[in-house]
């Protein structure tokens, strides 16, 4: 069947197909779809929810934008919380200081966080099509086809006005629109395994390195743990033999310990890249999380940044789709996300880089770091800022209100607080008792007052962001402003 074929009964054709059934590719198309834009997402995998994928960290910007969606109570009952994280034996970060209503990491398994969001986006009616791998790609000024290849080899055309390449390192999306992916392996040899402990751990997360070894241990709050580490003399290629006697080792070297490891349903080993596509727009086709950049594990953001991706890029395509996009605004994801894609890279990089530290002179700066932040409590909070994703800003125009591209903190609205309106994943404009606007605009916007005396006007993104503001108190600037944004 050609999904270009809309004229013998066929289903018509997607406004969007997201390829890649990961959590970036299942927020967008649930975004896509709960605001109403027909979407299909093709996965090359069987439909099977794995219990074995790596990513167990949730931060506080990501549970903001899964609690705009009203998933992140349900999330954070699968899971535990962690307020401190403790890196390098010396430096110890106080998450509980973070100015958000998630002020903790969230230990919970990738699988959770895509039991959820699966659920939502079929409930809003968004098709599914599983072993189906793209295998060729075109595009025109109308649209892109997709060559789709299904589980008996049969190769069907699928047409959409977009395409979001969501399907990760090896992504097939990328490669057919000949963007490189350069970059470097900064861990030649990681382990990853899923055990039972006999002896339970004082700590949600217990993480620390001696010599040439480097173990971290995390619980799914379930009985079951998350051991990764590595080991600077024993870096092989991915598809060596691997036992769990061989985990145990390493873990008791670098812990002291090993818990009594037993019944491992999972042993993996694999190599951390760090690296970023150039440009996450060709023409129609975007790529979002793990096809557009890999990071380090260290600071737990490669799923984070993933979904902030398609919190950014959903309702940009939701305005193209509809009609009512500004020109430019969907350049603006690539203005927005690569530079948060590229700072994520650094960060992570550079933690990764200290804890390997072997030669004395990075060894003492690792202390110095170390202690530095200790101390230096802005220091701390702008690198808390950063690993959680709450500090990170996007570009504003020249003459722009101060506020215009930070985050939103969730303020408190007559009505309730602001990331429960942003539920309706609509346009937010908080203004004082007395003004609004927005007349003809209500399936995009929803108007809200401040609990409090507040007088500044604040147009607030679906994704949380500031998209304009004024203190002043002008019905006819707020006009202006709401035609340039909303059309």
């Amino acid at each position: 069947m050609n999904g270009n074929d809309t004229g013998n009964g066929t289903t018509p054709a997607p406004s969007v197909i997201v390829v890649g059934s990961g959590p970036t590719g299942l927020l967008l198309a649930g975004d896509l779809a709960t605001a109403g834009v027909s979407v299909t997402l093709l996965e090359r995998r069987p439909h099977k929810i794995s219990n074995l994928s790596r990513a167990f960290g949730v931060h506080a910007r990501t549970l903001e934008q899964l609690d705009a969606r009203g998933l992140a109570d349900p999330l954070l009952a699968t899971g535990d919380t962690i307020t401190g994280l403790r890196l390098f034996r010396r430096l110890s970060l106080d998450l509980g200081t973070l100015p958000s209503r998630f002020p903790f990491l969230l230990i919970t398994p990738q699988y959770e966080v895509e039991r959820l969001l699966e659920r939502r986006a079929r409930e809003a009616g968004a098709e599914f099509v599983y072993e189906s791998e793209v295998v060729g790609l075109r595009q025109d000024d109308t649209g892109v086809d997709l060559d789709v290849r299904d589980a008996e080899g049969t190769v069907t055309t699928h047409r959409a006005a977009y395409v979001v390449g969501a399907d990760g390192h090896h992504s097939a999306v990328r490669q057919a629109i000949g963007l490189p992916f350069p970059g470097v392996s900064v861990i030649k040899s990681l382990f990853l395994a899923d055990v039972r402990l006999a002896q339970r751990p004082e700590g949600v997360l217990t993480v620390n390195g001696a010599g040439d070894a480097f173990a971290m241990i995390a619980s799914f709050g379930d009985g079951w743990y998350r051991v990764m580490g590595w080991n600077r003399r024993n870096e092989v290629a991915d598809d060596a033999p691997l036992d769990l006697d061989e985990i145990k080792d390493v873990t008791r070297r670098a812990l002291g310990t090993d818990y009594g490891m037993h019944d491992a349903r999972w042993l993996s080993r694999f190599h951390s890249d760090e690296r970023q596509a150039p440009e996450y727009r060709v023409g129609r086709v975007f790529l979002a999380g793990d096809a557009a950049h890999v990071h380090s594990p260290a600071g737990g953001q490669g799923m984070n940044t993933g979904l902030q991706d398609a919190a950014n890029l959903g309702w940009k395509l939701t305005a193209a789709v509809k009609g009512w996009a500004p020109a430019g605004l969907l350049d603006t994801y690539q203005a927005e996300r690569h530079p948060v894609g590229k700072a994520v890279l650094r960060s992570s990089g550079g933690l990764v880089r200290l804890a390997r530290a072997q030669s004395p002179v990075l060894r003492a700066a690792r202390g110095l770091v170390s202690a530095f932040l200790n101390v230096a409590r802005p220091a701390q909070r702008k690198a808390l800022a950063q690993i959680s994703g709450l500090g990170f800003k996007y570009p504003a125009p020249g003459g722009s209100h101060r506020l215009t591209g930070t985050r939103v903190p969730d303020v408190a609205l007559k009505s309730g607080r602001l990331y429960e309106a942003l539920r309706g994943g609509r346009f937010v404009l908080i203004a004082p008792e007395g003004h609004g606007g927005g007349a003809g605009r209500e399936d995009r916007l929803a108007v809200e007052h401040w609990a409090g005396d507040r007088r500044t006007t604040v147009l607030v993104r679906p994704d949380g962001y500031v998209a304009w503001a004024t203190d002043a108190a002008d019905d006819s600037a707020v006009e202006t402003a709401l035609a340039a944004h909303l059309g």
